[in-house]
C-alpha cells in the first residue's frame, strides 16, 4: 500500500490552516488509493492582472498536493522536505477553480518523485508539474525546528 499514514480529509485540511494553503482557498477533496486530489479557487487570491490563474498559484497547488502525498506515503519516523518543483502551464486557467491530482512516479527510501496535473472544471489541462522531495529521518530536533510558533495568541 502506498500510504504508510492513515490521514483523514479532515485532518489533511486542518493542515492548510494558518498558512498561505488558507491564504488562496486551497482544500484537499479526496484520498485514494494511490492519488491525493485538491483544488483552488481562481479568485482574486489566485489570479494574476488578466484573471487567470497566476503561474505561482498553480505551483502552490502542486507542491502542497505533492508534499502531502510525500508525507503520507513516508513510513512513521520520517518526513519530507522539497528538492526541487517544475511546471509547465499549457493553458489558462480559469474561474470559478482549478482542480488537482498528485500521484507517485517513484516513492523511494531518500527520495520521492510526484506527477501533479491540475485542470479546469471541464477537466482541460492547466498545468503539469513534478515535485521531487527529500525523505529525511525525525530526530528531536528536526521535530523542534519544523514546528511553527504559535501566531494566533
Amino acid at each position: 500500500m502506498l500510504w504508510k499514514r492513515q490521514q483523514s480529509l479532515e485532518q489533511l485540511n486542518a493542515m492548510l490552516i494558518g498558512n498561505m494553503c488558507e491564504h488562496v482557498g486551497l482544500t484537499i477533496t479526496e484520498i485514494g488509493d494511490d492519488f491525493l486530489c485538491g483544488e483552488m479557487p481562481v479568485d482574486a487570491r489566485t489570479s494574476q492582472h488578466m484573471g487567470i490563474i497566476h503561474g505561482g498559484a498553480s505551483v502552490v497547488l502542486a507542491e502542497t498536493l505533492g508534499s502531502m502525498a510525500a508525507g503520507m506515503s513516508c513510513l512513521p519516523g520520517f518526513y519530507c522536505v522539497g528538492l526541487d518543483i517544475n511546471a509547465n502551464h499549457v493553458r489558462a486557467g480559469i474561474p470559478p477553480k482549478v482542480l488537482g491530482i498528485a500521484r507517485p512516479i517513484h516513492v523511494g527510501f531518500k527520495t520521492s518523485v510526484w506527477d501533479i496535473r491540475i485542470t479546469d472544471i471541464q477537466q482541460r489541462l492547466v498545468c503539469i508539474a513534478r515535485l521531487t522531495v527529500a525523505i529525511l529521518q525525525e530526530n528531536k530536533q528536526s521535530r523542534e525546528s519544523r514546528a511553527l510558533p504559535d501566531t494566533k495568541s
